[in-house]
């Protein structure tokens, strides 16, 4: 279930409000057992990734619950903020050990639950759900159960940006869990950003090496409408691993079906890399105005990125 930004701050007793978190997706299971599954957004198994939640939940039984699937979003911090260019750090990484060994915390945020011993409780109101999720296990770090506030949505968005937090997401509190963008959850947002695809990229300048910028857009129906171009947020690391996954998708031909390439010196690749990117707004012929790079990301299938913002 996904939420659909919405620029109307509201207040209503029939909804709830959690913090937004700014991290990666996750879906997991356990089974009878006790093992566990984590899963991404496009279904990748991230179980390698951060092995220590998944431990965790192995071992998190509550007061009721064997069996079960829930809903959250992994995080790591930088100082008190959720980092999603930290956890960026994990990034491709699958092997337990070697994920342990960068040394980045990771938490695993826990906001809903689909199965509890063999039961279907997506269709029981929002609040019901998480009411069973907080007896369903017991949550001790890395594991963390979402807090909500309710009516209060207005005072609720004002509070996050005021801490630098990526917003508020508001849920209707009778509303049942459903697959896909829904309009009973929505997002405030307090920052710009949201998810590109890569499309090409272009010659470095100067001492840069790798790349100059990434030429991003986003989808319109099956059409890749182009964005523009991002090439700040990038440090020698990055560049290098970026430029890695680059070459692997070469291309001869541009994959914007929409919006002119200015520029010399560009190169084409295939649509498949998804990059977070912050930005101040959009300009009136649709392209970023002031993008910064944040990070790729591994849990979003390319052809289901749209543009959030009007």
């Amino acid at each position: 279930m996904l939420a659909t930004l919405t620029e109307d701050r509201f207040s209503d007793p029939d909804w709830i409000f959690e913090r937004k978190l700014d991290g990666v997706r996750c879906l997991a299971r356990r089974d009878r057992r006790g093992r566990v599954q984590l899963h991404s957004r496009n279904d990748k198994d991230m179980s390698g990734t951060y092995p220590e939640i998944a431990e965790a939940l192995s071992a998190a039984v509550g007061s009721a619950g064997t069996d079960l699937v829930v809903d959250g979003e992994v995080v790591a911090f930088e100082g008190r903020r959720t980092s999603f260019e930290r956890l960026q750090g994990r990034l491709g990484l699958t092997d337990p050990d070697e994920a342990r060994a960068t040394g980045i915390a990771v938490f695993y945020y826990v906001f809903d639950i689909l199965h509890l011993d063999g039961h279907d409780v997506r269709r029981l109101p929002n609040l019901t759900r998480k009411r069973v999720l907080r007896d369903a296990l017991t949550f001790d770090d890395p594991l963390r159960y979402v807090t909500h506030r309710r009516t209060a949505g207005e005072e609720a968005f004002r509070a996050a940006c005021e801490r630098g937090d990526e917003g508020v997401i508001a849920k209707r509190s009778a509303a049942p869990y459903t697959g896909g963008r829904s309009k009973d959850w929505l997002k405030f947002k307090c920052v710009r950003d949201q998810e590109l695809v890569v499309g090409g990229w272009t010659n470095p300048r100067g001492s840069r090496s790798g790349f100059g910028a990434l030429l991003v857009g986003y989808y319109d129906s099956d059409t890749l409408v182009y964005a523009g171009k991002v090439g700040t947020g990038f440090d020698g690391r990055l560049l290098h691993a970026v430029k890695d996954e680059l070459d692997r998708l070469a291309a001869d031909d541009s994959p914007f079906g929409r919006g002119r390439v200015t520029g010399k010196d560009v190169h084409w690749v295939r649509p498949e890399l998804v990059a977070q990117i912050a930005f101040t707004e959009w300009t009136r012929d649709g392209r970023l105005r002031h993008p910064r790079f944040q990070g790729l990301r591994t849990d979003k299938a390319a052809r289901d990125v749209v543009r959030e913002q009007r």
